[in-house]
């Protein structure tokens, strides 16, 4: 079964600055790799670029990177959204941890996902209800 590898921002984050976090890069680079070559997609959820996006200087990297299309933006729609508010609910959490909670929303709307994360913890206990969905700490 084909799985959707989701980005959260300290993945985006370490492909667009390399020289920032060199083994953060280094493991993000491999991830996007093995699922390119499997076939799979990469995508990262639109709300994440609300989190990386700090002005002309920061953004052109990662502007760079997605214009080579070998990361998709998954935009955010109402089923996504309303999905992030009820995990945040479910949960009692409040909205620091909306961009996490769009992340698990959006890898719940593929048969198969992995989440790619720098966060762990709270993905995890975001997404710990789909079994569709897996968590990979960088």
């Amino acid at each position: 079964m084909a799985e959707t590898i989701i980005l959260d921002a300290e993945a985006l984050n370490a492909l667009a600055h390399p020289h920032e976090r060199p083994s953060l890069f280094a493991r993000s680079r491999a991830i996007v790799a093995v699922t390119h070559e499997k076939g799979d997609l990469v995508r990262v959820p639109a709300a994440v670029l609300a989190e990386v996006c700090r002005g002309p200087r920061h953004d052109a990297a990662i502007n760079r990177l997605l214009n080579t299309r070998a990361i998709l933006v998954a935009d955010i729609n109402r089923t996504i959204a309303q999905y992030a508010g009820q995990l945040l609910a479910r949960l009692k959490l409040n909205s620091a941890h909306a961009v996490d909670a769009f992340i698990v929303a959006t890898a719940a709307q593929f048969p198969a996902a992995i989440i790619a994360t720098g966060d762990p913890a709270d993905i995890r206990r975001l997404a710990a209800s789909n079994r569709r969905i897996r968590v990979m700490a960088l």
